[in-house]
């Protein structure tokens, strides 16, 4: 079965998914309801990976990204990563290919633990942006490591304001998941039999991202009343370089269109600042949270491993 047949044949049927009441449909959208979805990669661990060298891992997933009609994604930098010659050299080649570069802070910790402060956290804003501000395709968009934006209100509100002043916009997502969980799966399957069959943790893969992007697809209309134009959440690493190129495949197999990440960004949805606390997760979660009528449809948080180690457990992954 090549790439297409397979994509075609992923979870074309209903597909019920317990969480929170929420039926995940297999139905093909219209034209007119067509979601669309641009592709955002976290982090940039280009050093961390089995099966591929650095430099095939980045050619693969810019390869899939360009077989896709030219599909423009955003990378998210953890500013460590390319303050070196290596990660510069592979970062150049997002750049080159119009790819739009952003801050995912210099050294990613995390702004809900009581060490972080809220000096250090900005401090290390500024210093991942030294790094990244010489390359053209850079804007000035963050993510917060993890989607935690401050576990009291006034840590959410003086880093928003510090983004503020320096002309930051939040790089949200609106479809969180767990890839990173997948893929230390894989990688620790890989480590251990290298010649070990990669097909079921794609198949996992796969059905994973589909029920995310369902599930919060349809946490949007009930939210907003309509499908934003979605940012997805995904990472730089092996899982990606694998089976990216069939996850563009399923989405459109399924009538979701790709967008590039700029148009994305420019839904009225990536302005909003709900007042949650703990605050973060996906953005659509989070204004479904303020409004206090869905809480039966949420978890907390959102996305995280223990959901989908749970499953694998039972798949022998």
């Amino acid at each position: 079965m090549n790439r297409r047949e397979f994509t075609t044949n992923l979870g074309m049927g209903a597909i019920a998914f317990g969480l929170g009441g929420i039926r995940l449909s297999g139905a093909l959208p219209d034209k007119k309801h067509q979601p669309r979805i641009a592709i955002t990669m976290d982090d940039f661990n280009w050093n961390r990976s089995v099966k591929l060298t650095p430099d095939e891992r980045n050619k693969a997933i810019l390869g899939a990204l360009s077989s896709h009609g030219g599909l423009k994604a955003a990378l998210f930098v953890a500013a460590r990563n390319a303050d070196n010659e290596k990660g510069k050299s592979l970062l150049r080649e997002w750049d080159q290919a119009s790819h739009m570069i952003a801050n995912h802070s210099y050294s990613h910790m995390e702004l809900n633990t009581g060490e972080v402060t809220t000096e250090k956290f900005t401090s290390d804003i500024l210093k991942g942006e030294t790094v990244l501000k010489d390359f053209p395709r850079f804007q000035k968009s963050f993510r917060f490591p993890y989607l935690k934006e401050g576990e009291t209100a006034v840590k959410r509100d003086v880093v928003r304001k510090f983004l503020k002043q320096h002309g930051y916009r939040n790089g949200h997502v609106t479809i969180d998941a767990s890839d990173w969980a997948v893929e230390n799966r894989l990688s620790a399957r890989l480590t251990k039999d290298p010649a070990a069959d990669v097909k079921p943790y794609r198949d996992f893969y796969l059905s994973h991202m589909w029920e995310r992007a369902v599930y919060y697809d349809e946490l949007s209309k009930k939210a907003l009343g309509r499908s934003v134009k979605h940012t997805i959440l995904m990472h730089y690493n092996l899982l990606n370089a694998l089976f990216l190129g069939d996850l563009l495949d399923m989405f459109q197999s399924k009538s979701w269109k790709l967008i590039d990440a700029t148009e994305a960004f420019r839904d009225p949805v990536f302005s909003a600042e709900p007042k949650i606390v703990p605050a973060g997760e996906s953005i659509i979660w989070a204004i479904a949270k303020e409004t206090g009528k869905f809480d039966s449809l949420l978890r907390y948080p959102g996305e995280d491993a223990e959901y989908e180690n749970a499953r694998m457990d039972k798949l022998g992954l």
